[in-house]
């Protein structure tokens, strides 16, 4: 069994992410496997996971802004704002030859920033108890109430024509946890009047943490892991802390000859090891999380 931490996993499209969960619990010999955030079937890219006690720092990257690869299909509108779903409209060929570049970066841009976003109707955000996505397969309409959210960065890279005449954007999105990027792509395509839906997804990044350095689920054999100290140290800044510290974190108490400016920080024991997330408590801190103290 691996000891606690993070693993970064590319994510294949078709798969679910309790199917990659399923995967990692049996190929690292423990049940407690957890990820911090679900990625789409049709989906590709990061899913952070965490191992063991890592499954405590799951809580800190759940809101973590994001950062995406999509390809939108400008022409077509559907139920579910991506590909998997019926054909709701069609916009005809005259239609889709008077976009221009300009016209496309001109919505986008006002699609980026601090945004009212209604979420898509096939999700699985909750409606009376039951997921969005069950109402709708159920024949019922559904539609989710707006909520804010930041896009960062909405940023055309290319774009061509498809075999059936629509328009395919490359787009890359930075954006906050709850942003959907199905609405973004529905949305354009209203604002241009054409419809639009996502052809494909891809997840780059969660925080500071890259696909790049991701394992592949084909290869769990060679999987590789981030330690908690170091995963906690990409998260937040850091103290070391002295034994008598250590202790004192262990058994519940807060520490008063410690202070920080940041909201959170990883407290390190004098060999490395992370011993609890801290935060402010009047001149002092005290632990949101602790880890047990060393792990080994």
């Amino acid at each position: 069994m691996l000891e606690p931490g993070l693993v970064l996993i590319d994510k294949p499209t078709d798969w679910t992410s309790h199917d990659v969960v399923a995967k990692v619990r049996k190929a690292v010999g423990t049940k407690k496997v957890g990820h911090a955030g679900t990625l789409d079937p049709l989906a590709t890219g990061l899913l952070v996971l965490g191992i063991e006690s890592g499954t405590k720092l799951l809580t800190f990257l759940v809101g973590a802004d994001k950062t995406y690869l999509a390809t939108i299909r400008l022409g077509v509108s559907t139920v579910s704002d991506d590909s998997q779903s019926e054909i709701l409209t069609t916009a005809t060929p005259a239609a889709l030859a008077q976009l221009s570049p300009e016209m496309i970066e001109k919505e986008m841009a006002k699609l980026t920033g601090v945004i009212s976003q209604r979420p898509s109707s096939v999700s699985a955000i909750k409606v009376d108890g039951k997921r969005a996505y069950d109402l709708v397969r159920a024949g019922e309409e559904v539609e989710l109430k707006s909520r804010e959210v930041t896009v960062g960065a909405f940023e055309l890279l290319s774009s061509s024509k498809s075999d059936e005449g629509y328009l395919d954007l490359e787009v890359k999105v930075d954006c906050s946890s709850g942003t959907y990027i199905r609405a973004l792509a529905r949305d354009l395509g209203a604002a241009l009047g054409v419809g639009g839906h996502i052809t494909a997804l891809r997840r780059t990044k969660v925080g500071s943490f890259d696909v790049s350095d991701a394992n592949s689920i084909t290869d769990l054999e060679n999987l590789r892991l981030t330690p908690l100290a170091k995963a906690a140290s990409d998260l937040f800044p850091t103290v070391s802390l002295s034994d008598a510290q250590v202790t004192d974190l262990v058994h519940g108490k807060r520490l008063s000859d410690l202070s920080t400016t940041s909201s959170l920080i990883a407290g390190l024991s004098g060999s490395g090891q992370l011993v609890a997330v801290l935060e402010p408590a009047g001149s002092g801190l005290k632990s949101v999380v602790v880890f047990q103290g060393e792990q080994k």
